[in-house]
């Protein structure tokens, strides 16, 4: 590395989906200098890769990004369309400072960025869909196998025997399209669905999460705390019938999956499991605790107070993932201004 060639900021932004965005826009407010490095290709985060067949009347919430609402959108378009063109026109609003396509490949101590930027702070929005979760299962499928992340609509399992694993938003998306297309759809889950018509307490989920996160565990999935609660792509999925799902199987077999000794004949399993935070290039930071996770006190991380994880565990959401930018910015201009580390 040559002293030189390395730009200095306060903050690197490390991803630029709505928590990214958010995190970029306060911390501007709090008058500090900052670069967003984002590995996607043009703007949108992750919502450039979801299903084509994700129209915007299906969509679980988006909540205006910080400083510019929303506009009036067709509930008929794409959110694949749709969200990254706000996405953008917000970028091109704010003349916000994205370099991309960067994906950042370490943070080492001294807060240095692939040799290439050196920050006072890190603000980490990486997010999620780049870690699709697969769960263990033994045997072997010889069918075709894919997760949630690379779902793109119904008309490629038309005629075919499909297995859904997965007990959240993600796999009655997937069941609300793809019966009475494919020949059969089964829905399997390691627990009993938690329907709740009425809706969930977002303090609840909130507080509980972050208990997680503030003992230094993972985070656990948003569904496990929230139940699934009647979108409008549960009430479709309802009225297929896929409510009527089975455990979770013990193996796999060559031409489909078994209960011990029980086989379902299937030709495609598709893994709507999850994902988990994309983290790895802080590791040589050392953040982690002996129980997996990493301890948080809001965005801001124990072990490192001067590195902020937004859009992780309990703001991992629209509307958490503006808070946690406004908080994080607010947090590290108090810091930094004092020169405080702890």
């Amino acid at each position: 590395m040559v002293e030189s060639d390395v730009m200095d900021v306060d903050v690197v932004v490390i991803g630029a989906g709505q928590a990214g965005l958010s995190a970029s826009y306060f911390l501007r407010r709090f008058g500090l200098s900052q670069v967003i490095l984002d590995a996607e290709e043009s703007p949108g985060g992750a919502w450039r890769h979801r299903s084509p067949t994700l129209t915007m009347d299906r969509v679980h919430g988006i909540f205006d990004l910080p400083g510019m609402r929303k506009p009036e959108i067709d509930p008929a378009r794409a959110a694949a369309e749709a969200v990254p063109e706000y996405f953008a026109s917000y970028e091109a609003e704010m003349g916000l400072n994205i370099v991309r396509p960067h994906k950042v490949g370490n943070v080492r101590p001294g807060f240095v960025v692939d040799d290439k930027w050196r920050a006072r702070a890190i603000v980490n929005a990486s997010g999620t869909w780049t870690r699709p979760h697969w769960p263990y299962y033994p045997g072997r499928f010889e069918g075709r196998q894919l997760h949630y992340a690379s779902y793109r609509g119904p008309g490629e399992f038309a005629g075919l025997n499909v297995v859904v694993v997965g007990g959240g938003h993600s796999a009655m998306h997937v069941l609300s399209e793809i019966v009475g297309v494919s020949a059969s759809a089964v829905w399997v889950t390691r627990r009993e669905p938690d329907f709740r018509p009425e809706g969930f307490d977002g303090r609840e989920v909130v507080a509980l999460v972050d208990e997680r996160v503030r003992a230094g565990l993972p985070p656990q999935s948003v569904v496990s705390v929230t139940g699934l609660t009647y979108t409008p792509v549960v009430k479709k999925a309802l009225e297929t019938g896929v409510s009527r799902r089975r455990p979770m199987f013990t193996h796999l077999v060559p031409d489909g999956v078994s209960w011990d000794g029980e086989v379902l004949p299937a030709d495609v399993i598709i893994w709507a499991t999850g994902f988990r935070a994309d983290l790895r290039h802080l590791a040589p930071l050392k953040l982690r605790e002996p129980g997996g996770g990493i301890r948080m006190d809001g965005t801001r991380v124990v072990a490192n107070p001067l590195v902020h994880l937004v859009g992780y565990g309990p703001s991992a959401s629209t509307v958490g993932a503006n808070r946690a930018g406004r908080d994080a910015a607010r947090d590290l201009a108090r810091r930094l201004s004092s020169g405080k580390a702890a």
